[in-house]
Order: C-alpha cells, then sequence, then structure tokens
C-alpha cells in the first residue's frame, strides 16, 4: 500500500488548540525558540490560543514567569493567546504577583459567570 500526501495544507480543527510542552529548567537561549514556535503553532492551525503545558516546567520562579510573560508577548504579537495546563500553585501565586494574568485551563473566563450560578431576583424587579 501506499499513500500519496493530498496537495494543500492540512485540515486542521480551529476549536482544538495546539499544546507546547515546557519541561525542565529553559535556559534564555532557548526563549526565542520557544516563542517562534508559539507564533508558527498559531499560525499554521489557525486557532486563537496555544495551550502551554507547564507541568514539567520545574520550580517556580522568576524564570518560568519571564518566560511565560514571553510566550503571552509573541503569541499576543501573532494575533493570539496562551493558556497554561497544570500550573503548579506556587507559579500561579507568582504570576499573580507580578501583576501577569495568563487564563488557566479549567478555570471560567474573566467575564465569564462560573457554571451553575444564577442570578437573585429581587420582588418588584420589570421583566426584561
Amino acid at each position: 500500500m501506499s499513500y500519496v500526501r493530498p496537495p494543500g495544507l492540512p485540515i486542521v480543527d480551529a476549536m482544538t488548540p495546539a499544546v507546547l510542552v515546557l519541561t525542565g529548567p529553559v535556559t534564555q537561549d532557548e526563549v526565542t525558540g520557544l516563542c517562534d514556535d508559539v507564533r508558527m503553532l498559531l499560525e499554521s492551525t489557525g486557532a486563537g490560543c496555544v495551550v502551554c503545558d507547564v507541568a514539567g516546567l520545574g520550580p517556580p520562579g522568576l524564570g518560568a514567569v519571564d518566560l511565560l510573560a514571553r510566550l503571552e508577548l509573541a503569541a499576543k504579537r501573532a494575533g493570539g493567546r496562551i493558556r497554561l495546563r497544570d500550573p503548579h500553585p506556587g507559579l500561579r501565586a507568582l504570576l499573580d504577583l507580578v501583576g501577569l494574568r495568563i487564563e488557566v485551563e479549567g478555570q471560567p473566563e474573566q467575564r465569564e459567570p462560573a457554571l451553575r450560578v444564577e442570578e437573585a431576583v429581587e420582588p418588584g424587579d420589570p421583566a426584561l
């Protein structure tokens, strides 16, 4: 049997974001390549988001915060964003401390109400 690849670009599901797995302590020399990877994934998939799996990134520190800030900036310049998968609680605390708001998988977005939350209606409120 043989398989001939069809001409043109591969069909990609734009609803499924690409995943970039970050492992080990990342050196400053590797940061530029990872930023290029984020831009390439956004452009090649057509999705507006790249999921960064940070479970294997190592102990949280300012080096990891710097890396994620640069990846977020690269993604924004390419018209997208990054989302974190399985971040260490210490890393999330550091990101909050420096004011870097990066979406985390499994959390509702800032402007979305949490699921199963109903707004209370006061008696006498007019119907919409």
